[in-house]
């Protein structure tokens, strides 16, 4: 599978989690978070148990991971939300969101640290007028930032870079199939629960839109975006996704405008055109015939080698 393919599978996340808005608005809001990071993450564990069930085995062979790839996802997918969480309980929401959101910028640069990587100009001018099109959006009722809140500002940096770190560390583990996903969500789903027992009451779902919130939720956004999520950081341009996941407030927004939760402004707009002028700007190629040629020598792997190689015989 090319770079341009996986990158493609990768984007499939930025538009589930685009929905995470108005699917958390269907769950009424009243749901504790741990309870519903629980629920939501269970259902992303019994979705790829559903898949290996169909394959014929229980998947137990994906969880046979190194120690390393355990501490990635674990403290990715657990780590993050809890952080974010926490940062919601010390400081206001607006400014907790616009903080955390700094993960995609902090993929774009932490990935010229990886083997074979490099940073482009682009990719820095095209994440950085993403940046700024999400603040705009993100921010448009701030009410300025407050140093009595700084535990919370520094949480929710935390949170980022956990999210940052876990997408770009995932690339030295490519090795590891994205089904091991599945078993990093479940032992999130875990911790989720001991930590909703500990600390919250439980609140269930009370009507049918409640639970399609929920079951959306864990199908789509905590669900099949990490799976598709993990194969783009892992083998497409992380560059490119990095700063394409700042289209995902963008569409939260526009779907909660359609669903007539919201109202389209200026703001609104200006971060629109700052998002995708941003996101096409990350994506230029410097080198199309180059990179071209390369999408073509990795898709035929060894055989292209041995053509190639001045052994024939």
């Amino acid at each position: 599978m090319t770079t341009a393919t996986a990158t493609w599978i990768g984007s499939i996340s930025v538009l589930l989690w685009g929905t995470l808005a108005l699917l958390t608005k269907l769950t009424g809001g009243h749901i504790p978070e741990f309870q519903l990071m629980a629920m939501t993450f269970t259902i992303a564990f019994l979705l790829m148990l559903a898949r290996w069930l169909r394959a014929g085995h229980t998947g137990i062979r994906f969880a046979r991971q190194s120690a390393f790839a355990w501490c990635i996802g674990v403290i990715g997918l657990f780590g993050y939300h809890f952080a974010y969480f926490k940062a919601m309980t010390l400081a206001p929401a607006v400014e907790v969101s616009l903080l955390a959101y700094l993960w995609p910028l902090f993929i774009v640069l932490f990935s010229a640290l990886l083997p074979g990587e490099s940073l482009r100009l682009q990719h820095i001018a095209g994440a950085v007028m993403a940046l700024v099109g999400c603040w705009l959006l993100i921010g448009r009722n701030i009410s300025g930032f407050s140093a009595e809140n700084l535990d919370g500002y520094l949480v929710a940096c935390a949170c980022a870079l956990m999210w940052s770190s876990y997408s770009v560390l995932s690339r030295l583990v490519k090795s590891v199939p994205t089904d091991a996903v599945g078993w990093f969500c479940g032992v999130t789903a875990v911790l989720a629960w001991v930590c909703h027992l500990m600390w919250e009451p439980t609140v269930w779902p009370s009507n049918g839109s409640q639970w399609v919130g929920v079951i959306g939720l864990g199908l789509g956004p905590v669900g099949i975006a990490f799976f598709t999520w993990d194969y783009g950081v892992k083998h497409g341009n992380i560059q490119l996704l990095g700063t394409l996941a700042y289209s995902a407030p963008l569409i939260s927004v526009v779907l909660l405008i359609a669903a007539g939760f919201g109202e389209a402004t200026v703001a609104v707009v200006g971060a629109s055109i700052l998002i995708v002028v941003g996101s096409l700007t990350a994506g230029m190629n410097e080198n199309p015939r180059g990179s071209e040629a390369e999408e073509i020598k990795n898709s035929k792997g060894g055989l292209y080698s041995v053509l190639n190689s001045d052994d024939k015989t």
